[in-house]
């Protein structure tokens, strides 16, 4: 079995893309036109520091994502699976033929508004704990406002929330000799906080026409493949869910009676680090 995954918001770096915009001027000046203003000088040289913004940080994933696969398309054959981490799904969906460039970049540029007018908090990953023993960490300390966002990997789950509710999860891990790390995001994403936004991205999507994916695509949302007819409601849902990093490569990992590669496509390498550890912990072989 062979997999392509893209990376979702935190991957974003200054730079990232130099080697795509010059091949593919057409695109490049769609992307201007959608959103308003130069994609590549925003991911070059990021003048005003916006690119960690996650206004601004999807719509340059998702452009750098998806010319990264139309140059690796050129030279390599089609995946059996196509997956991504929270907006590196949209590249997934793209590289399907769900819809579009341009009308993927629409929705990203929508998503990524609608996310950052959000409800304010933030999240935090818990590191070196499974996800019974985060939940028993949160009942144990009364943190109920936090939920589950992300389930990345064995021992990396992340919880998003308000402020001060973080603030007390970072407290409570010190006392539990747990590692807590802050993640550098404007809100707290994949979770309850997030319903007004998904809310309007269902009117978004509600205007659009969503194709059936061509090569079965993994939705964060079920760690299943997108469903012919309910891709819409899939997106809708990721944005309050968790994303099921972790669960999404084991029910892969389970299903491929062959080898299995995993192949990154977008900035970094973070993805293929949680599969590496997934694999590790399913101990299969390598």
């Amino acid at each position: 079995m062979h997999v392509i995954g893209f990376p979702g918001q935190g991957a974003q770096s200054k730079g990232m893309g130099h080697e795509l915009f010059a091949e593919y001027p057409e695109l490049v000046a769609q992307a201007d036109e959608v959103l308003g203003y130069s994609i590549e000088r925003r991911c070059l040289e990021d003048p005003r520091g916006e690119l960690r913004g996650t206004r601004f940080a999807q719509p340059a994933l998702y452009v750098v994502e998806a010319l990264a696969w139309l140059h690796h398309r050129r030279d390599h054959p089609e995946p059996d699976v196509l997956m991504g981490h929270s907006v590196g799904e949209y590249a997934a969906l793209f590289a399907a033929g769900v819809f579009d460039f341009a009308t993927g970049l629409r929705l990203v540029r929508r998503r990524g508004e609608l996310m950052a007018d959000g409800t304010p908090g933030t999240m935090a990953a818990l590191l070196g704990l499974d996800l019974p023993d985060v939940r028993d960490l949160l009942n144990g300390n009364d943190l109920t406002e936090l939920d589950v966002a992300l389930h990345n990997a064995p021992g990396q789950v992340a919880l998003a929330g308000p402020e001060d509710a973080v603030d007390r999860l970072v407290d409570a891990a010190a006392e539990a000799d747990v590692k807590c790390v802050r993640l550098n995001v404007s809100g707290p994403f994949h979770s309850r906080y997030m319903r007004q936004a998904a809310q309007g991205f269902a009117a978004e999507l509600a205007r659009v026409e969503l194709a059936a994916p061509r090569v079965p695509v993994v939705a964060n949302a079920t760690a299943r493949p997108h469903e012919p007819g309910r891709v819409a409601d899939a997106l809708v849902a990721q944005i309050t869910e968790p994303v099921l990093w972790r669960e999404s490569v084991e029910r892969l990992l389970d299903a491929a009676d062959d080898e299995f590669t995993f192949v990154e496509l977008g900035p970094g390498t973070t993805l293929t680090g949680m599969v590496q550890r997934i694999r590790r912990s399913v101990t299969a072989p390598l």
